[in-house]
């Protein structure tokens, strides 16, 4: 039996990166040698246990031979006589298919029959092997790590074997669940415009997510977006997440908040009147179709139908500031709303020319937040009935006195 570091905490530690996950391969075991040793098995397709102390993942070394369409389609030889090269044929890119052996000094012994040191140095992503082709999830993963290694390129022959891969369909077999596991993973990277980018040159974005392919070439008025194409603008409030370190529901937000600009008619171009409620329809179908979580589904539709009332607040009087409080829930939700606001400087932030701009917006809307909330919604309804209100009304009473406070604002008079 022989124990072997692998993956990305193999492909970290030679980049310098910290190493979080820690994943082994066991050579020449079997399942019943690692339950003799302790271990615990929790592999459901193949075989995998858990370290009796670590609770680190060990798989027993493994061949996968392709059985069917989608990524579940696989037969799985873990025979004790598979090699660690023929294990590590199996992977995705040259850099996490390296092996090593941790020794105490700081030069560890490496096992590298793909040469993926080679490409961690040339900062390239390649496949392995044309084994790459059995599982389209490899696709998503490739962008990912565009997303993460921001200085990598993709090799020309692993970009023509996703562009076959999709042109085969293959694209179109995944399943929503691991879609979207990996576009939240991929938004959530230091950039995450390079994953799309990956996506739409391999052709998987328009397959997987057209609703934002189409956005490329669909021009805005330059006086406003000097960048004027509105894919380039997504991208870059996409990218303006990540570097304010926006949580996942307001990446997702900025992605998909200017979907209906998509679907604008050509005559009216470029302008894009009531493009806010087409980019809420379109986004409801995206989150269906990619059965998106709750929490990234709420938040983005809040952002897709009033940021552009947002982005004019400043322009709103004192009444019309309570009803977008209410259009957006942020009386029950404030954390939420404060989630919003972050999209919508995102978006006003992503523009050619406009990253440093200051967005008054966001702190005026939170301050205007925090006057309505403090209304003492209990005894204003107390006075309301002792006057004959009921029902309505006395819903009418407490917009009036959260109106009232936010007028005496001085930034919201």
């Amino acid at each position: 039996m022989q124990i072997y570091m692998v993956g990305g905490a193999v492909r970290d530690r030679l980049l310098g990166r910290p190493v979080n996950d820690r994943d082994w391969v066991v050579v020449g075991a079997t399942p019943d040698a690692m339950v003799a040793r302790g271990f615990l098995p929790v592999g459901r397709d193949f075989p995998v246990f858990l370290h009796p102390e670590t609770r680190e993942e060990y798989a027993l070394a493994r061949t996968e031979r392709k059985s069917g369409r989608g990524y579940r389609g696989f037969v799985v030889d873990a025979d004790p006589g598979v090699t660690l090269e023929q294990d590590l044929s199996r992977r995705d890119l040259t850099i996490n298919s390296i092996a090593a052996i941790p020794m105490e000094s700081a030069a560890w012994e490496l096992f590298d029959p793909y040469g993926g040191e080679r490409d961690l140095q040339a900062r390239v992503l390649r496949h392995v092997t044309d084994a790459f082709r059995e599982d389209p999830v490899r696709i998503l993963r490739v962008a990912r790590f565009a997303a993460r290694f921001t200085d990598f390129t993709v090799a020309p022959e692993t970009m023509a074997l996703m562009r076959a891969m999709v042109e085969a369909g293959e694209a179109s077999d995944l399943v929503p669940e691991r879609v979207w596991q990996e576009i939240a993973r991929g938004l959530m990277e230091a950039a995450p415009s390079r994953m799309f980018g990956v996506l739409r040159d391999c052709g998987a974005l328009a397959v997987l997510m057209p609703e934002v392919e189409r956005l490329w070439g669909v021009p805005q008025r330059a006086e406003y977006h000097p960048e004027v194409d509105t894919g380039v603008h997504v991208m870059m409030v996409l990218d303006m997440a990540a570097r304010l370190q926006a949580p996942l529901a307001v990446r997702f937000a900025c992605l998909t908040h200017d979907l209906g600009k998509g679907t604008t008619p050509a005559d009216v171009l470029p302008r894009h009147i009531g493009h806010e409620q087409r980019s809420a329809d379109l986004l409801a179908g995206v989150c269906e179709r990619l059965r998106v979580p709750v929490e990234c589904r709420e938040t983005a539709d809040v952002v897709a139908r009033e940021h552009g009332n947002i982005h004019r607040s400043g322009e709103l009087n004192a009444a019309a500031l309570v009803r977008l409080l209410e259009r957006c829930d942020a009386l029950r939700k404030p954390a939420r709303f404060a989630d919003v606001l972050l999209a919508c400087e995102c978006d006003a932030r992503g523009r050619l020319g406009f990253e440093e701009r200051p967005y008054p917006a966001r702190e005026r809307l939170l301050r205007v937040l925090e006057a309505a909330r403090s209304v003492d919604t209990a005894s204003v309804a107390a006075q309301a009935q002792a006057r004959g209100a009921a029902g309505p009304q006395v819903g009418e009473w407490i917009r009036r006195a959260r109106t009232e406070a936010v007028a005496a604002l001085p930034a919201a008079a």
